[in-house]
């Protein structure tokens, strides 16, 4: 049931991003809505305390499973990426790299969650 909710709250807070994303290429006024600017704070907060309660009921020390602190330090590249693209990327084109280079890490954060194979490491 855990690993179901934390799959769930991953493609939410994804889903939320990419929403995010696309009304700051179009400059819509959505991105000052309360709901946008609280929701995936929310979201992510929840995403990560499942996956670490998950680490925590399966007995998983990203010191002996390799892949789980390449998904971790992937999850922070993913997070300092997204942060980049919404704040601090100045014009579209840096905004454009930005989404892509975050969506390069869910992409990895995936690969590492079905294979548990460490890419990296």
């Amino acid at each position: 049931m855990f690993k179901h909710i934390h799959m769930t709250l991953a493609l939410i807070s994804i889903a939320l991003f990419s929403l995010r994303f696309i009304w700051l290429l179009l400059g819509s006024e959505q991105l000052q809505k309360k709901w946008v600017k609280i929701t995936p704070h929310i979201v992510d907060t929840l995403l990560l305390v499942l996956g670490f309660v998950l680490a925590i009921k399966l007995s998983l020390s990203p010191m002996e499973h390799l892949w789980l602190a390449e998904k971790l330090l992937a999850v922070v590249a993913y997070i300092f990426t997204g942060y980049y693209t919404l704040k601090l990327a100045r014009n579209k084109p840096m905004q454009i790299i930005g989404y892509i280079g975050a969506m390069g890490w869910v992409v990895l954060i995936i690969r590492l969650a079905m294979t548990k194979q460490a890419v990296f490491f």
